[in-house]
């Protein structure tokens, strides 16, 4: 895959790094990680690459995918949630009246949720559906995306550009901490399904 992900942005260049960080929202085993990097890498080898356009290029990208799931959410509404809590509430581990709190929480303060989870593996991608569920609006949303998604871009671009041929470190050092965040939702899922009490 990285010989793929090198080759399409030798070839497409900023459009390239756009079009791979938005196939990383809707495909994770597509790692930003060595997108980013990468990118970065080229962009210090020259190639008519710079470390700015690399990372707006990234992140460009990377807000559009994101936008998608954001939409996802908002189609699939918060009254069909409701739906679901009341006839699955077990197994979505939440009750009515914690939807409402998570609901009260978003609005005030799901932003920073929003920015902060942009910087998180796995999150990163996760917490645009919720934001489109409890219904962000989109000129608060967009703007919180990208200077999430900026930041989480430029950190690994920068890496990138100053390992130069040894960027594949990063993705040995974050793709544990991927995994450890998945591991951690999965417990923390399956405690909640043990411990749940009420379906309201």
């Amino acid at each position: 895959m990285t010989d793929w992900i090198e080759q399409l942005i030798a070839q497409a260049g900023y459009s390239g790094i756009a079009f791979l960080m938005f196939l990383e929202n809707l495909f994770p085993p597509i790692p930003s990680e060595v997108i980013m990097s990468l990118a970065g890498y080229a962009a210090a080898q020259g190639n008519g690459l710079s470390l700015t356009g690399v990372i707006v290029s990234g992140s460009l990208g990377s807000l559009i995918g994101m936008t998608f799931w954001y939409y996802v959410g908002r189609w699939f509404s918060q009254e069909r949630l409701r739906e679901l809590v009341l006839r699955h509430g077990r197994w979505l581990t939440i009750g009515v009246r914690e939807l409402d709190r998570i609901d009260y929480w978003f609005e005030h303060g799901g932003r920073w949720a929003i920015m902060i989870g942009r910087c998180v593996p796995t999150i990163r991608t996760l917490i645009s559906v919720p934001a489109g569920i409890f219904a962000m609006p989109l000129r608060v949303f967009l703007p919180l995306t990208f200077i999430g998604v900026s930041a989480w871009n430029a950190a690994l671009a920068w890496l990138g550009y100053q390992l130069g041929g040894e960027y594949q470190a990063i993705e040995q050092y974050l793709g544990p901490v991927s995994l450890a965040v998945i591991a951690a939702m999965v417990a923390f899922y399956l405690w909640r399904v043990a411990t749940f009490t009420s379906p309201r």
